[in-house]
């Protein structure tokens, strides 16, 4: 049970120390700050001398370093040692205080505004110097703000986090949900979610112990998210498994069974958005495997999928990887976990592992929207991330695909504002013999143009309907009006759905 008394005394001797990212930056430098996020500590212990607060707190917070009872309770002067104790953060060890777990600020920027939170979590291997525990509970990683980054802001009713961690999806899912349920297989990590949503005074979130979705049964959301456990990791030999980042299942069952699921717990209308692994297996394609889940059982509703596959690792790329991400440092011990690795993709003829976004959407009626595609270059420039972009897909598709070929003609289109035409010439030339459409936000998605298709673009400024641009250049182009319709129409379309032109 948690003392909201001794949880509102941690969060002002926070506030009162200004224990957060710009006042700590501002203490140790940003060459300091940079190697902490590559997992590197010295630089900044080097840059804390004093006993004031922030930097006692930095410390014992942040760089796992046992500090004297007397500064951590000057420190902390409203929860005291005691206090720290008795949340957990602590415990006495003769004259020293030494930290049990970590406590940062996640500082970020979303459609809703400007926002931090203060999320507690396990130590880090740059804390403990060592492997991870195998129950051990991880704080804000780049897997975890990638989805963040994704959350489709729009307002709803009900969201769902699966898998929830320390928290963070069900704090990000908070800020545009009236309720958001959070479960997670593990008891641990509960513990530490409500730990954070009581210490960011967020008070919608209720949590659930249970595997996938065995919390919800016969439950419905408008929104599900989640970053679940979706390592492949061996079933075999003495590999450590983490709950963090392993499921428990062979292969990317556990992602495969959190798509299946999927459509028994949306409502109409409803989305689910997860981060997942697939295994490409002997010359199969992971898409065809991917196609297969979206295959709904008679007694579930289809759904609309946009799976966007960002990277692909050989699979000894892929076991070294997450190897080294449980804190095993190469060497005897490292190889001998390669190898059980390399033996268990063998079983299945694993040749290498995708990553990437799944998008799915309960319809109203017929699905129609499957888009499987890899977009492995980087991303546009997305202030507030990528989710405000996918709601603004997923509208602009719904549009298009509800017109009739007479109805899309009549349409009038603009160009985005983010996009710009490259043209390249060889030199002397007076035609351009590359011309390529570049989106400077979203999935920064890079287009190659045709003549027609770059004169019809160049023409969307609102005046003029689709039939009309297409009936002037078929005009200019001395070419078949309809012809040139039903080659230029389906890339218009996509256009659209992709956020390069809007009606």
């Amino acid at each position: 049970m948690i003392d909201p008394v001794l949880i509102d005394r941690l969060r002002g001797d926070l506030s009162a120390a200004r224990f957060g990212d710009e006042a700590l930056t501002a203490l140790w430098g940003t060459d300091a700050a940079a190697a902490l996020r590559r997992g590197q500590r010295v630089p900044a212990l080097r840059a804390l001398r004093a006993a004031d607060p922030l930097s006692v707190l930095a410390q014992f917070l942040m760089l796992g370093v046992a500090v004297p009872r007397h500064e951590l309770a000057a420190a902390l002067p409203s929860l005291g040692v005691d206090g720290a104790i008795a949340l957990g953060l602590a415990e006495a060890e003769a004259h020293l205080v030494v930290p049990l777990l970590e406590l940062r600020q996640h500082s970020f920027v979303d459609s809703h505004g400007v926002g931090a939170w203060w999320i507690v979590s396990d130590l880090g291997e740059t804390a403990t110097g060592g492997p991870l525990r195998e129950d051990h509970v991880l704080g804000v990683g780049g897997a975890s703000s990638t989805l963040s980054a994704l959350m489709i802001p729009l307002p709803v009713d009900t969201a769902l986090d699966l898998g929830t961690g320390c928290g963070i999806q069900a704090l990000h899912a908070s800020r545009h949900a009236r309720r958001v349920v959070a479960t997670d297989i593990s008891e641990r990590a509960l513990d530490l979610a409500r730990l954070n949503a009581a210490l960011n005074g967020v008070t919608n979130i209720e949590f659930r112990l249970g595997s996938l979705f065995e919390p919800v049964a016969g439950e419905r959301f408008d929104h599900i998210v989640s970053n679940p456990p979706f390592v492949i990791t061996p079933r075999l030999g003495d590999v450590p498994v983490y709950e963090y980042r392993d499921g428990g299942m062979v292969g990317d069952e556990l992602v495969e069974a959190v798509i299946r699921g999927a459509a028994g717990h949306l409502t109409v209308g409803g989305v689910a958005q997860l981060l997942g692994n697939w295994e490409y297996r002997g010359n199969t394609s992971a898409f065809e495997r991917i196609t297969g889940w979206l295959d709904a059982p008679p007694e579930a509703e289809p759904l609309d999928a946009w799976i966007i596959e960002r990277e692909v690792q050989d699979a000894a790329l892929y076991a070294e990887t997450w190897i080294r991400d449980g804190g095993t440092t190469p060497g005897r011990k490292f190889d001998d976990l390669l190898d059980v690795w390399l033996d268990d993709f063998a079983t299945r003829d694993v040749r290498s592992v995708g990553f990437g976004y799944v998008t799915l959407r309960r319809p109203a009626s017929a699905p129609t929207l499957h888009r499987l595609e890899r977009l492995s270059g980087p991303l546009g420039h997305n202030p507030t991330g990528l989710g405000a972009h996918l709601a603004d897909c997923l509208a602009a598709h719904d549009w298009q695909s509800t017109l009739t070929s007479d109805d899309f003609g009549r349409a009038r289109l603009i160009v985005a504002g983010d996009v710009t035409e490259e043209r390249h010439y060889w030199p002397g030339a007076v035609d351009p013999t590359v011309m390529t459409l570049r989106q400077g936000g979203g999935f920064g998605r890079s287009v190659p143009l045709g003549t027609a298709l770059a004169a019809f673009v160049g023409a969307c400024d609102g005046d003029l309907s689709v039939a009309a641009i297409v009936a002037a250049l078929a005009d200019l182009l001395d070419a078949d009006e309809r012809a040139l319709r039903a080659e230029l129409d389906p890339r218009i379309r996509d256009l659209a759905a992709t956020g390069f032109l809007a009606p």
